[in-house]
């Protein structure tokens, strides 16, 4: 199915999703341009000089009006370094920056074009909005997390455990004023979950303006056909494998995580943290044989880490969505997650949702699954289909959000 009469412009700062909103787009033949920072063709030598960039292409766009400012890029991001420039207000310079270079090219296409609907992403779009409304463009707004109701949490987390804050800074004030302009100038705005959508909701945002549509999701290589066993009982020879991948910062639960860690001492259990560290460990846990801190890893050698797992681990006090446990889901891994991040884990059928993000709730959880490996067994069987992530439906549906 076409949709003739809908003509999309999609502003993206970074890669998001691999692009996954222009790409939706694009294969209902609904995308008139990509807008993007930064656009590196296989051949393009900056792939090779900064490696990073690689990803800043997909084949799938390869046919499609795609539009970048690479040498713009480099330029800005070179005097930013030079200025020392870093922190909140480097994400402040870059996001007034891309806006900047968008509505040039956005003036382009109004010279040309008729009525166009943009879309662009939260904390740097109010610029681009603003230029289309004057033309009478529709425009929508991508929100990439819970807004405010998270800083909130975030900053409470970071204030009641200071031993383990790491370097958390909220965002200045600004941040928050140029965000509530953006949603004051957005027709619709395409939230991931509904906790976003409450809280949203609890800032005051019209329900009238809001969409829920989660995010896509591709099933990585690997995972067609992967079955998954468990051992009769869990042995300190043969642990129970716990799997957390992320980032690891309070915000994701961590807290209470480590908290449970220490009340599950002399159990057959282990734990695996993959991922950028983002607190001050505790030293008894940096040292503890049960605990593999494995760091950052690249996107495609997480397969392995989800594929040598038993459970999979994701206690966020707030997440836009939460990825990974569709990614856990894919190498039929049961999920413990909270309640706070996309709809994903069905209680009791594919996973276990926390009554609470509380060190005693995990710990219950956990000695669940080390009572009972055959459960672990009917969980990973029941796994969660992925026809509501299809990349063709979440097309459809941001396609539809403007009727």
């Amino acid at each position: 199915m076409t949709y003739p009469n809908q003509n999309w412009i999609c502003c993206q700062l970074g890669a998001r999703e691999h692009y996954a909103v222009p790409r939706s787009l694009h294969r209902h033949d609904a995308l008139h341009r990509l807008f993007t920072d930064a656009w590196v063709w296989p051949v393009n030598p900056l792939g090779w000089l900064k490696p990073t960039l690689r990803a800043r292409f997909h084949s799938e766009l390869t046919s499609a009006n795609v539009y970048s400012a690479n040498g713009s890029n480099i330029a800005f991001e070179l005097r930013a370094i030079l200025r020392g420039v870093r922190g909140w207000q480097l994400i402040l310079a870059r996001n007034d920056w891309f806006q900047q270079v968008a509505v040039e090219r956005l003036s382009r296409v109004a010279a040309v074009n008729g009525p166009q609907t943009v879309m662009a992403y939260s904390y740097a779009a109010r610029e681009i909005f603003r230029f289309a409304r004057e033309r009478g463009w529709r425009t929508v707004l991508g929100q990439i997390d819970p807004g405010p109701p998270e800083e909130r949490i975030v900053a409470n987390l970071h204030q009641a455990d200071d031993a383990l804050r790491g370097g958390w800074r909220p965002p200045p004030p600004r941040y928050w004023s140029l965000w509530r302009d953006e949603c004051a100038l957005a027709d619709r705005i395409v939230v991931n979950s509904r906790w976003s959508f409450q809280s949203l909701m609890q800032e005051g945002v019209s329900p009238e303006k809001l969409r829920v549509i989660p995010l896509a999701y591709e099933e990585a290589n690997g995972t067609d056909g992967f079955y998954r066993t468990y051992p009769k009982k869990f042995t300190h020879s043969r642990p129970l494998k716990v799997l957390f991948l992320g980032q690891i910062n309070l915000r994701k639960g961590i807290g209470p995580l480590l908290e449970a860690i220490n009340l599950l001492r002399g159990l057959s259990i282990e734990f695996s943290f993959v991922g950028p560290v983002q607190i001050s460990i505790p030293t008894e846990l940096r040292h503890d044989p049960r605990v593999h801190w494995i760091g950052a890893v690249r996107r495609q050698d997480t397969g392995r880490f989800y594929r040598d797992a038993d459970v999979f681990i994701f206690p966020t006090f707030s997440d836009g969505f939460g990825l990974t446990q569709l990614e856990a889901q894919a190498w039929k891994l049961p999920v413990i997650a909270s309640k706070f991040c996309g709809e994903v884990v069905e209680n009791g059928r594919n996973g276990w949702l926390l009554t609470e993000v509380t060190s005693s709730a995990i710990v219950a959880t956990l000695r669940r699954c080390l009572e009972d490996p055959a459960r672990l067994q009917q969980l990973s069987e029941c796994s969660a289909g992925f026809e509501s992530f299809n990349l063709d439906r979440i097309g459809k549906q941001w396609l539809n959000i403007l009727d």
